[in-house]
């Protein structure tokens, strides 16, 4: 007789379910200690060792995200603590990194880098140029600040090589003119381009720009006005979704980009003020919803559940369906979540950092399931081969995770963003089941 999926929301009060012959708590420890190391790979692999540049992903030819290197600055110091690499070695590849970076050309020329302190979203692997045609970006300009200060914070020691960490990245920081992107109703635009100018879009709706306003106000040459801000927040949606009441965004990694930086808990904003609650909790209840409607499954998808709940944004499986004649397809690189009308048709669900990363790394340990194993079409299981494998493992852990009163840095920091959806560089290739390819 199979057990009932459980709602974790509703069982915070209580003392964790432990399923029949669950692991004990150093066995969850070895697990994520294997899926750190095995994700943490990609930045050591990855990088140009003399431009410290990260690839978005590993296609032929593919360039390099700023996003992807603002991750590895961060990641760096999570692996010298998880032994991962050597201090030394952190150091060297970050000093490479932020010497490349503050060299790089900036200006109006369509060929450069960057313009005004922003970086291009996709610059040249070996000359940091940019590619593409792509746009000034300025959320892929903050995630890389975001990493540029970490290392700042982490590199503290007296040593030339570490004071020279320090001075680059605030360096780089205070010369990015955040105030230069403000639009007419105060939001910030989301890039800009040579010849044609600023982008008509602008972080308007609770989003992943998050971690772009704070380090936009807190600029000490270039900030902009708390009317900024208050202009962001005022497009804000609050919504009632499976039964939870939050600070509603669709995409899940939405819920964690910014926590990679900033732990919000007790940190409250005139919204959240509003609403009793901050982004922390506000980030748990989006978790909960995405997995509530797994849980629901209102269209019949293969495989959603307790512990599946669908796929983020990310390079793959293409345009294939879920199941022959189902209407809803991947559409590759577009935002996933969960549907928040009840007249919303495109179920696409999204995942968390934890799950989506477990169907890779611990598939083969019948834990979860493998998705385009190779070897393994689309088939009308839905996704891929539906292996039906014990699950008490992937369900303690998960359940271990999501209780937790700090955040996990096993999960959180150590994983660094590793499911989530801004760069292709994670789930196309960190997440891929075989090292070689783009399969996801």
């Amino acid at each position: 007789m199979s057990r009932a999926p459980r709602d974790i929301a509703a069982s915070d009060a209580g003392a964790a379910e432990v399923p029949p012959h669950a692991p004990d708590a150093s066995d969850h420890d070895a697990m994520l200690m294997q899926l750190q190391r095995e994700s943490f790979g990609y930045f050591l692999h990855e990088v140009d060792e003399e431009t410290g540049l990260v690839l978005d992903k590993t296609a032929p030819d593919w360039p390099a995200s700023i996003a992807a290197v603002g991750m590895a600055l961060t990641a760096y110091p999570v692996g010298v603590r998880r032994g991962l690499m050597p201090r030394a070695q952190a150091l060297a590849r970050t000093l490479a990194t932020l010497r490349f970076l503050a060299s790089c050309p900036q200006g109006d020329d369509p060929d450069a880098s960057g313009h005004r302190g922003f970086f291009y979203h996709f610059l040249d692997m070996k000359t940091g140029r940019r590619a593409w045609r792509c746009e000034l970006s300025t959320i892929d300009t903050a995630l890389l600040i975001a990493g540029v200060l970490v290392a700042a914070a982490y590199f503290d020691g007296p040593d030339a090589d570490e004071a020279e960490v320090r001075a680059l990245a605030t360096k780089l920081y205070e010369r990015v003119e955040w105030d230069w992107m403000l639009g007419p109703k105060g939001t910030i635009c989301h890039g800009w381009k040579p010849g044609s100018g600023r982008l008509r879009w602008h972080w308007e709706g609770y989003d992943e720009a998050l971690i772009l306003y704070i380090l936009a106000l807190g600029s000490p040459t270039h900030p902009i006005p708390e009317s900024s801000y208050a202009a962001w927040c005022s497009t804000y949606a609050w919504r009632t979704i499976e039964g939870l009441a939050y600070l509603h965004a669709g995409p899940l990694f939405i819920h964690q980009m910014s926590h990679i930086w900033v732990d919000f808990r007790g940190i409250q904003d005139a919204p959240m003020r509003a609403h009793g609650s901050d982004y922390f909790i506000n980030s748990r209840l989006g978790t909960r919803a995405q997995q509530r409607y797994a849980m629901r499954n209102p269209r019949g998808h293969a495989m959603y559940g307790e512990f599946c709940w669908g796929i983020t944004a990310s390079d793959g499986p293409g345009t294939a369906r879920w199941r022959p004649g189902s209407r809803a397809t991947f559409y590759d690189y577009v935002a996933r979540g969960i549907p928040d009308f009840s007249h919303y048709v495109t179920s696409k669900g999204a995942v968390t950092a934890f799950t989506r990363c477990m169907s890779r790394e611990l598939g083969a340990h019948g834990i979860c399931v493998n998705t385009l194993a190779p070897g393994y079409t689309l088939s009308d299981t839905g996704l891929t081969n539906t292996v039906h494998v014990e699950q008490s493992k992937a369900a303690a852990v998960a359940r271990r995770a999501l209780k937790r009163d700090q955040y996990p840095e096993d999960l959180v920091g150590s994983l660094i963003y590793l499911c989530s959806s801004d760069s292709d560089f994670m789930t196309g290739q960190l997440l891929a089941v075989d090292g070689g390819s783009n399969n996801t």
